[in-house]
């Protein structure tokens, strides 16, 4: 990688460090192409992204942006999952790490508060926006149709 690339790159990851609402870094020894596009694939699903990266340049892009606080977790063969949607990028990475030992969790940030892998699994349990959204929508819904159906059946039973 000549100099223009990497000074290239580095504008790239400190654009990315600067647009993300959230940073999880994970260990990868051992995951095969397979594995890891599988990896890959589920962080798409979830409006994330995946990135492995020059660690030395990754430390240089993380200098004045809200997650300078995660320099020290760029060490040895690390991959950066990254999203705008808060908890995207954390659940995406727990979900994997269940069903592949390989992927090891070492930590992460939200906004500018540094996460601890426990941190980052609670966040994964939170429901994601798309789901909450979901739900208020069913419970504004529920009152409304069982209103009507009781309506339904009393107009019903009125005609017979």
């Amino acid at each position: 990688m000549n100099r223009e690339e990497k000074t290239e790159l580095l504008g790239l990851l400190n654009d990315v460090f600067n647009k993300a609402e959230s940073v999880v870094i994970a260990e990868y020894i051992g995951l095969t192409v397979a594995e890891a596009e599988e990896l890959r694939a589920k962080i798409r699903e979830t409006g994330a992204s995946l990135r492995v990266t020059k660690n030395r340049i990754a430390r240089l892009a993380l200098k004045d942006t809200k997650f300078e606080g995660l320099a020290d977790l760029f060490k040895g063969p690390v991959a950066m999952a990254y999203a705008s949607d808060p908890i995207a990028a954390c659940k995406a990475c727990v979900e994997f790490a269940k069903t592949n030992e390989k992927l090891v969790i070492v930590g992460g940030a939200l906004t500018d508060r540094m996460l601890t892998v426990d941190d980052i699994k609670a966040l994964a349990a939170i429901p994601s926006m798309d789901e909450l959204r979901a739900k208020i929508v069913g419970l504004l819904q529920a009152p409304a149709s069982k209103v009507a159906r009781v309506f339904k059946a009393y107009s019903e039973k009125e005609a017979a």
